[in-house]
């Protein structure tokens, strides 16, 4: 609309200023149809943690602090009790996040290694229905721009390694009271090493209940409480979050992901392909949609989150991914997603080579080492001559202790074949891979995720090379 005639009286400016409001109105339409935008969307809020062993947070039974404002979350919403990462490590978990694929077919299948040119991720898919979507924090797996275009949000530390984790929410404030729909990730970097903010003194090393896989040495309870004081405070990060969105008023229509991303950078956590790395959480806060205080079994990986933010947006299923909607699960809990869910690790560059390949469904998990001869070792935790880290005192343990001799050759030397009965043996001690009895089981599952490796062009050993 086009206003042609000249303001010349009172009369004659009012209409003129009603008419342009019109013609505002009317542009303003014309745009958010080519966007898909619908004033009731939902926006999503998707916090994710940095190495965070799960079983910490006290709403998935942690014994060693109160994580009460994650577990405010739990009890507004819905937790996932399998929710597993295809690879456990940052770069390689991140990158399926957005993308909605396997590590294989993203090409971030080593840590630090960059995604494969040409593909589109989580920014593009929400884009085009109208969204926001915006970062702040850890953004290692932000490049190239071309790829991950978010929109850069200040206020959250970075980089995962920095020895303080300041923060302030006036600029996440202010993104997500702009306009709708948003899609915003936070991404902390606690409780992510090097374990220097929080307060340690909060914890008794003493009175610890530590991981069922540990060598118990007065080490591993030092680090282990500045471990857990980073836990701390990642949940007072969330409860700070929370009263942001409260007093915007932004947390009525507001989707609030909380995310784990894979397991902690102790031995036999991050960087492996044991539950104590791989297994990680997933809480979902949806007001008036999701039921309080409720849990599922239901397995999901972390490529199923694009294509659940897109369906949950009312967009196309996009064809090509590895990732599928869960969204049905949202609101039928009791429904199953996965019948199984794989893994994959590529040791370098953390250490020597090292590929190992997993399946495991809610009763048993197989891991396949390919390597098996080698010696298995990080060097960011298992460097013997380091003594700040726990290995040293597990190895110095382990030479006189047998029960710590068996548990530091469980993570160092490993067989071919690893298979685990994940209902009665949850912290995998009990490899049952030479028991007669488990031999069929075990030729099904391997041949299952031999299959899988063929579809994901997952050369296995050839992918443990310096790129």
């Amino acid at each position: 609309m086009t206003i042609f005639f000249r303001a010349n009286n009172r009369l004659q400016r009012l209409l003129f200023v009603f008419l342009c409001v019109i013609n505002l109105q009317v542009a303003s339409a014309q745009v958010r149809s080519t966007t898909s935008y619908q004033p009731n969307k939902p926006n999503f809020l998707i916090i994710m943690a940095d190495d965070l062993d799960i079983q910490q947070l006290s709403c998935y039974g942690g014994k060693n602090l109160e994580t009460k404002h994650i577990d405010r979350l739990a009890s507004e919403g819905l937790k996932f009790n399998s929710m597993i990462a295809s690879e456990a490590m940052c770069i390689p978990t991140r990158a399926s996040l957005l993308t909605g694929l396997y590590p294989a077919r993203h090409g971030a299948y080593q840590n630090h290694k960059p995604v494969y040119d040409g593909l589109k991720s989580v920014v593009h898919y929400l884009g085009d229905l109208g969204y926001r979507v915006g970062l702040t924090g850890k953004d290692h797996m932000t490049k190239p721009k071309a790829i991950f275009p978010f929109d850069r949000v200040d206020g959250f530390e970075p980089n995962c390694v920095s020895p303080t984790d300041v923060y302030f929410l006036d600029s996440v404030q202010n993104y997500i009271t702009h306009d709708s729909p948003y899609c915003l990730f936070i991404m902390s970097n606690n409780p992510h090493a090097p374990w220097t903010v929080g307060d340690p003194s909060e914890f008794s090393p003493a009175e610890l209940t530590l991981p069922a896989h540990w060598v118990d040495t007065e080490q591993s309870r030092r680090e282990f409480r500045k471990y857990l004081a980073e836990v701390r405070r990642l949940d007072n990060q969330v409860g700070d979050i929370l009263a942001m969105l409260e007093k915007t008023d932004q947390d009525k229509n507001t989707i609030v992901i909380f995310l784990g991303e894979q397991g902690p950078q102790f031995p036999g956590g991050k960087w492996g392909l044991y539950d104590y790395g791989q297994k990680s959480g997933m809480i979902v806060r949806w007001p008036e949609k999701v039921k309080a205080k409720i849990e599922t079994d239901a397995i999901i990986q972390y490529e199923d989150i694009t294509p659940t933010l897109v369906d949950i947006a009312v967009g196309k299923a996009i064809t090509g991914l590895d990732g599928r909607s869960f969204k049905q699960v949202l609101t039928h809990p009791e429904i199953p997603h996965r019948d199984v869910a794989f893994g994959i690790h590529n040791n370098i560059p953390e250490g020597p080579a090292y590929p190992m390949r997993s399946i495991r469904d809610n009763q048993y998990k197989l891991i396949l080492n390919l390597l098996p001869d080698a010696t298995y070792a990080i060097k960011w935790m298992m460097n013997d001559k380091d003594p700040s880290l726990v290995w040293p005192t597990w190895i110095a343990s382990a030479k006189h202790d047998a029960a710590a001799a068996k548990l530091t050759n469980r993570i160092a030397h490993k067989s071919a074949i690893e298979f685990y009965d994940l209902q009665k043996d949850p912290n995998e001690l009990n490899n049952l891979a030479e028991i007669p009895a488990y031999k069929t089981l075990i030729t099904q599952y391997t041949s299952r995720l031999q299959n899988w490796m063929k579809e994901q062009g997952d050369s296995g050993i050839n992918m443990d090379t310096k790129f």
